[in-house]
């Protein structure tokens, strides 16, 4: 008797015994990119399942992210299928999919760079076997434990499995553990690189042995590895760790691990960013604080961070008591908020805070300026009452707009709710929280993903994941509502009949760590700022010693005018000086001679090597200023980024 399910918004008849495969078939989503795996009535499963009457039914692509997901994490076994072909005696661990690509982690593996291309050969050969994926379900954990009994690590995996069903995945000659669900065929791969490899605690446990990391990536299509590649060597040019330096923005030093030194070049970004940040929060009606930087225990205690925080804080002892350094801004906010007792006439009550904090991540863990010891946050803390959550959210989503756009940031948006368990406040108090979120988001117009149960203990939340000039995403900014911190810091306000009240709170960072969005930024413009966030703005280059007088009568008027200016006076040919400042990303470099004294002029070059020639002081100043003023993205004069 057939079958019909659910596809595509349609309903499909398909022969009694049908799999999603067979779907598939029926609708030629067989390519290399096409029908993965799918999903029966929302739950992710191989293309064999079987299916029936009634099912809902969506076929998995490559471009959906599950799809690719599951694409990667099946390449992970066909990487670990080719390292114990070549390395019999190598132990395989663990093999996710990352953002991009995939990793396999391998004990008493001892590789370099110059075995990639053995192991890419390998690899080849298996896909080339075009092996079907098989699933294999355990009845037991002690029959996961006797298949695995060679392999330690695995049966450390299994016996951490609580009250799951134990899987594995077959392909050939190869078993892995697995949850799955894998591509139904090796052959849909089509490309493939390895990328690195480096040394990994196993379980990220420092105290455990090292193994083996290997990285790869693989895709559907020969082209999109081509423009992953691309993609990553122009990253390389862009990398912060090598611009920052060279463009003398910021350093680190062997006494101050993890906490960077900015330079003056560097600040000059630095203070542009804030001055920007602090302008758009004063028209929004927030006050700025600060707090202190070193607080008792006692406080750290009450806020749970003590607890739940302490192996990623510092502390000291001061006159026998007991002190931390800041992790975060909220518990200092909070005893701001004590100071005084407050009225619903007061709310929304938006205070800011450009806090500098202190965490103590492992040194594996740091990276340039994106993941540090030492940084500044851009918090808010927004005090209101239970009716204003929808609104209040509706202008920070305008104000987030408004400031990622200024920087040519596109993002998307993410909304995370209630765990499924250990979360504090009511149901509903969640349920309120979540539909205040929603509802601002849907009247925003923007698109959101929901993430199911990946909320904060103390409430749900919206993250920024912003978009750079090279399509990478960063998650930067949040919005979280905060049922935890009110409660036990006692936060009171009284209400419009003269009752005292404990006000709904929303912690709120749009730049999050400041240190994390300046790298950004230099990545995303490859360090040619836009003029009014600049560095290096305008650079005069004097022909000879007797054009000096008349460069520092034009330096001076530019500086007047906020412009940051500097003279070229060293005895290097018109030329060397030109291409230092193109390296060094000056916006505008201002070329006087003998003509150009004489007609009060400028010849004006941008950093891009387009010569403007020579235009009236007054008129170049007023397009710069122009330039700054509007925060223009590119230069006015004609400059493409």
């Amino acid at each position: 008797m057939p079958i019909k399910i659910h596809y595509q918004q349609q309903e499909v008849e398909l022969p009694e015994g049908s799999t999603a495969e067979t779907l598939a078939q029926k609708f030629q989503k067989t390519g290399p990119n096409e029908a993965l795996a799918a999903k029966v009535n929302g739950t992710l499963v191989d293309l064999t399942t079987p299916l029936s009457s009634g099912d809902e039914v969506k076929l998995i692509d490559f471009a959906d992210p599950e799809g690719e997901e599951l694409y990667w994490h099946s390449s992970a076994h066909i990487l670990a299928q080719a390292v114990l072909r070549l390395w019999p005696e190598a132990k395989p661990t663990i093999g996710p999919p990352i953002e991009n690509g995939f990793y396999y982690d391998f004990a008493n593996l001892h590789i370099s760079d110059e075995d990639f291309k053995k192991i890419e050969e390998e690899m080849g050969k298996i896909i080339k076997e075009n092996y079907r994926t098989e699933r294999e379900v355990f009845p037991n954990k002690e029959a996961a434990k006797k298949a695995f009994a060679d392999n330690p690590y695995k049966i450390e995996l299994i016996e951490g499995f609580e009250d799951q069903v134990l899987t594995a995945y077959r392909q050939g000659e190869f078993y892995d553990l697995c949850r799955g669900p894998h591509i139904p065929k090796l052959g849909k791969v089509k490309a493939w690189k390895v990328l690195k490899t480096s040394g990994a605690y196993w379980r990220g446990d420092p105290s455990r042995e090292m193994l083996t990391r290997i990285y790869a990536i693989t895709y559907p299509d020969k082209k999109l590895l081509k423009e992953y590649i691309t993609r990553v060597e122009e990253a390389k040019k862009r990398d912060h760790k090598v611009l920052g330096p060279k463009l003398d923005l910021f350093s680190y030093c062997e006494e101050a691990p993890g906490m960077p030194f900015i330079h003056p070049k560097g600040t000059l970004v630095w203070s542009a960013l804030l001055a920007y940040w602090r302008e758009c929060h004063e028209r929004e009606g927030y006050v700025e604080i600060q707090t202190p930087q070193i607080m008792d225990r006692t406080l750290w205690e009450r806020s749970g961070h003590w607890e739940n925080y302490r192996q990623n804080m510092y502390s000291t002892t001061i006159e026998e008591r007991e002190f931390a350094v800041k992790p975060m801004n909220c518990p200092g906010g909070m005893l701001f908020y004590k100071k005084a007792v407050h009225s619903y006439r007061e709310f929304p009550l938006r205070i800011a805070e450009i806090g500098h904090v202190h965490r103590h991540e492992a040194s594996g863990a740091l990276s340039g300026l994106m993941r540090v010891r030492s940084f500044f946050q851009d918090d808010a803390h927004i005090y209101m009452e239970p009716h204003q959550i929808e609104e209040e959210i509706l202008r920070v989503l305008a104000l987030a707009e408004e400031i990622y756009t200024t920087f040519g940031l596109t993002y998307h948006l993410e909304l995370s709710t209630r765990p499924e368990k250990d979360t504090i406040g009511t149901d509903e108090q969640w349920e309120h929280a979540t539909k205040a979120l929603q509802n601002a988001l849907e009247r925003s117009g923007k698109v959101y993903k929901i993430n199911e149960g990946d909320g904060a203990f103390y409430g749900p939340k919206i993250d920024f994941h912003i978009r750079d000039a090279l399509g990478r995403t960063w998650q930067c900014g949040t919005i979280q509502v905060d049922m935890s911190l009110p409660q036990r810091f006692e936060l009171e306000y009284v209400d419009s009949n003269g009752e005292r009240k404990e006000p709904v709170m929303i912690h709120r960072a749009l730049y999050g760590s400041i240190e994390r969005f300046f790298g950004i930024l230099i990545e995303h413009f490859a360090g040619k700022f836009p003029l009014w966030m600049s560095p290096r703005q305008v650079r005069l280059v004097p022909v000879a010693d007797r054009h000096l007088p008349y460069a520092q009568k034009v330096k001076e008027a530019l500086r007047e005018a906020g412009i940051h200016t500097e003279i070229d006076d060293t005895h290097e040919s018109v030329g060397k000086k030109i291409r230092l400042a193109q390296i060094e990303q000056v916006n505008y470099m201002l070329i006087v001679g003998d003509q150009e004294v004489e007609n009060q002029t400028v010849s004006v070059r941008t950093r891009d090597n387009v010569v403007h020639g020579a235009v009236s002081f007054s008129s170049f100043l007023d397009t710069i200023l122009e330039e700054k003023k509007t925060r223009a993205l590119t230069s006015l004069f004609g400059e493409k980024r």
